[in-house]
C-alpha cells in the first residue's frame, strides 16, 4: 500500500497512519489527548511518542483533563521516573496546565475547529516540498491556546495537531489514504 513519505516501515506506525493520522477527529477526550501527545513530541520523533502512547494512558489517568488538572507536584514527580514515557518534567507540568486550559474553555471542540471553519480543510500536496511546517492557521491556534493558558502549543506542534486530528488533510496525492478521506 503506498502510504505518505513520512510514514516508515514500523508496523505501529503504518497502524496510525492508516487508521488514525488525518482521520476527522471531533470527540473532546481524544482531542485533548491528541494535544497533549502533540507537546511531549516537540523536539522528538512522533513514532517515540506513539511507542509510549498506552504507557501515557495509564499514568496520566486516560487523559482525563479532570484529574490530570489536579495532579500534585508529587505525582509528577512520581512519573519522571517512570521509564515508559517521556520524562521530562516541564512537559509533565505542561500537562497539567493544558488540563486546567483545556476545563476553562466553553467548548474546546469547536474552538479547536474553528481555525479550519469547523470543517477538514483539504490539501492536495504531491510530496513532501510542498507541505508546510507552519500555516497561518496554525499560528492563530498557537496563538488562541497560548492565551488560554496553554503551553507546548507553538505554531509547529498546532500545525502537526491539525494534520493528526483531521482538521488538515494532508496525505500526499500518492498515498492509499488521500483518496478514502478526500472521498469521504
Amino acid at each position: 500500500m503506498p502510504r505518505c513519505f513520512w510514514c516508515t516501515d514500523d508496523p505501529l506506525y503504518q497502524a496510525y497512519h492508516d487508521r488514525e493520522w488525518g482521520v476527522p477527529l471531533h470527540e473532546p477526550r481524544a482531542l485533548f489527548e491528541l494535544l497533549l501527545l502533540e507537546g511531549f513530541q516537540a523536539g522528538l520523533s512522533w513514532i517515540t511518542v506513539l511507542k509510549k502512547r498506552e504507557r501515557y494512558r495509564q499514568v496520566l489517568f486516560g487523559f482525563d483533563p479532570e484529574r490530570l488538572a489536579r495532579m500534585s507536584d508529587e505525582e509528577i514527580d512520581v512519573r519522571l521516573q517512570d521509564p515508559g514515557i517521556i520524562r521530562n518534567r516541564l512537559k509533565l507540568r505542561a500537562a497539567r496546565q493544558n488540563a486546567q486550559a483545556w476545563l476553562r474553555l466553553d467548548d474546546p471542540v469547536t474552538l479547536l475547529w474553528s481555525f479550519v471553519g469547523g470543517r477538514p480543510k483539504v490539501n492536495h500536496f504531491a510530496d513532501r516540498t510542498q507541505m508546510p511546517a507552519v500555516t497561518a492557521e496554525a499560528e492563530a491556534m498557537s496563538r488562541a491556546l497560548k492565551k488560554a493558558g496553554f503551553t507546548f502549543v507553538g505554531p509547529t506542534i498546532c500545525y502537526a495537531y491539525m494534520q493528526a486530528s483531521g482538521m488538515v488533510m494532508d496525505h500526499t496525492t500518492d498515498c492509499d489514504r488521500y483518496a478514502d478521506l478526500v472521498d469521504a
